[in-house]
């Protein structure tokens, strides 16, 4: 990761998804923790699980962050996303409650 300061829990986030970490990944989240995908939109740890599989960790993913910056309560990652399923600048928006992710958001960066 490069030295830009991203909050946490986003920092430990990016850090799981990076190493292909898929438990951490899922933990990452509350139990009812969702994410949208390009409007596509997975709820709970199952969803989650069935499109990282093939999208996310399961692709071998890897997020170089780029920029950070707060929006609307969020906290967004401009990031370079790298995989053997898609890659390209992307937008990555978060919501959190405590340590766990209530939300994330993915699109064009």
């Amino acid at each position: 990761m490069t030295d830009i300061s991203i909050p946490q829990p986003i920092a430990s986030f990016i850090e799981t998804v990076n190493r292909h970490d898929e438990e951490g990944f899922l933990n990452a989240f509350t139990p009812s923790g969702e994410v949208d995908d390009w409007g596509r939109v997975f709820l709970g740890r199952d969803a989650i699980k069935g499109w990282s599989d093939k999208e996310f960790i399961g692709a071998k993913g890897t997020m170089t962050p780029e920029r950070v910056f707060e929006e609307n309560g969020e906290v967004v990652v401009i990031a370079d996303w790298r995989s053997n399923h898609a890659n390209g600048l992307s937008r990555f928006a978060f919501r959190s409650e405590g340590d766990l992710l209530t939300k994330m958001t993915i699109r064009e960066g």
